[in-house]
């Protein structure tokens, strides 16, 4: 079973001197329609509790992630940043995890978080963010912090809980591809729509082969 998170790590972070984290997760990376979205989330010490049930998104129910969302937001404060399809198949999906998390890290920025302060606690192994950015951040990479950091689950869980909505919300003007349910990834319907209907402006045009 994937580690429960907990603020292990965060509080390491601010023992060694750090006075404020952000965690940042994306979701979207692999779909074939829909933009990227990357989201943050923003602590400052003395936080010793998370909303109960916190997990990586992808370890909880939709019912689950929509019912800690809103606990999310009241924990700490967050934002989610895009990247479009068109801007995928222009510059790449790398390139565009940079270019959502920035986005994001403007919008903590314009809500009074003093983001340059920050240390980032970012899921995986590569530093996706610092060459999207003019000014760069002390980014520290975690494999699987998405599980077990609880600042990174909260980013996940607002991530994927905005960019799910997104989806639904196309697939009303689209409903042959089924994005309500597969929110854009490469399901046996959305395949087959792409196949006798084409594509749509929600598409990442380069990645359909």
């Amino acid at each position: 079973m994937p580690a429960e998170p907990t603020l292990n790590v965060e509080q390491e972070l601010f023992a060694s001197g750090t006075t404020l984290i952000i965690g940042i997760d994306e979701v979207g990376r692999g779909a074939m329609a829909g933009p990227v979205m990357v989201g943050v989330c923003a602590l400052r010490p003395g936080v010793t509790e998370f909303p109960a049930g916190l997990r990586d998104s992808k370890l909880v129910s939709e019912k689950k992630r929509i019912a800690l969302f809103p606990e999310v937001q009241l924990w700490a404060p967050t934002a989610v940043g895009e990247a479009s399809a068109a801007e995928i198949d222009e510059l790449g999906i790398t390139a565009c995890l940079g270019l959502a998390a920035r986005r994001a890290l403007i919008s903590l920025h314009e809500a009074g978080v003093p983001v340059g302060e920050a240390t980032v606690l970012l899921d995986g192994a590569h530093d996706w963010l610092n060459p999207a950015l003019s000014s760069k951040l002390s980014v520290t990479t975690r494999v699987k912090a998405d599980q077990d950091c609880a600042v990174v689950s909260a980013a996940s869980i607002v991530a994927k809980v905005t960019r799910d909505e997104l989806m639904v919300s196309l697939d009303a003007q689209h409903p042959e591809y089924g994005w309500a349910s597969n929110k854009g990834y490469g399901a046996a319907v959305h395949m087959e729509a792409i196949k006798t209907i084409g594509l749509t402006p929600y598409h990442r045009a380069s990645w359909v082969k």
